[in-house]
C-alpha cells in the first residue's frame, strides 16, 4: 500500500509518498515527470511523514538536518547509481553532470547523468538541486529553475546565472 501527504514549503506545496517505512518519491505540484498518486491514500498522522515535514521545517529554516529515515527510490539500475552520488553531496557543495559522469565511467555522457538526475523522484532529499552545468552554470530543474534557484540560496550555494 502507498500512502501520500502534502507539505506547504515557503517555496511551493509539496507532495510526499511512501509505504509508510521508507520515503519513494518528494514532488513540487506541478513538476514535470510526476506520476499519479491516484491509487495513492492520503495519511498525514504517518509517523514516517511527521519525520519528513520535521526535516524539510529544520531545512527552510536553514538548518543542515540528518535525514534519519529511510528513502527508497524507485528506478534503473543506471538511476539508482546517479542518485546514490548525488545522496552524498553535501549540504551548501555542488557537483557538476560532468564530475558525476566521470565518477561512473571515464566514457559517460554528462547528458546521460542528465537524464538521470531530471528524473530523481526524491526532490531535496536526494539533492538533485546541487547539480550545476559546466562552470558552475544554473540548468534544469524539474519542479522549475525558480525553485532550484530558491534551494541553492537557502544554502548559499555561488552559482552562474
Amino acid at each position: 500500500m502507498m500512502y501520500y501527504t502534502t507539505y506547504a514549503s515557503p517555496i511551493g506545496e509539496m507532495l510526499i509518498a511512501g509505504d509508510g517505512e521508507s520515503i519513494c518519491r518528494v514532488s513540487f505540484c506541478g513538476q514535470k515527470h510526476l506520476p499519479s498518486f491516484d491509487d495513492f491514500i492520503r495519511n498525514d498522522d504517518l509517523t514516517i511523514f511527521k519525520d519528513v515535514k520535521k526535516w524539510f521545517d529544520d531545512y527552510f529554516s536553514g538548518l543542515n538536518p540528518k535525514i534519519n529515515f529511510k528513502l527508497n527510490p524507485q528506478g534503473t539500475e543506471f538511476r539508482l547509481k546517479v542518485w546514490r552520488i548525488l545522496s552524498r553531496i553535501s549540504y551548501g557543495e555542488t557537483l557538476t553532470y560532468g564530475e558525476i559522469a566521470s565518477m561512473i565511467s571515464g566514457t559517460m555522457s554528462a547528458q546521460a547523468v542528465g537524464g538521470a538526475v531530471g528524473h530523481n523522484p526524491i526532490a531535496i532529499l536526494i539533492p538533485c538541486h546541487r547539480v550545476l552545468g559546466s562552470n558552475g552554470k544554473l540548468t534544469g530543474y524539474a519542479a522549475g529553475l525558480d525553485k532550484k534557484i530558491e534551494l541553492l540560496k537557502l544554502e548559499k550555494i555561488i552559482f552562474q546565472d
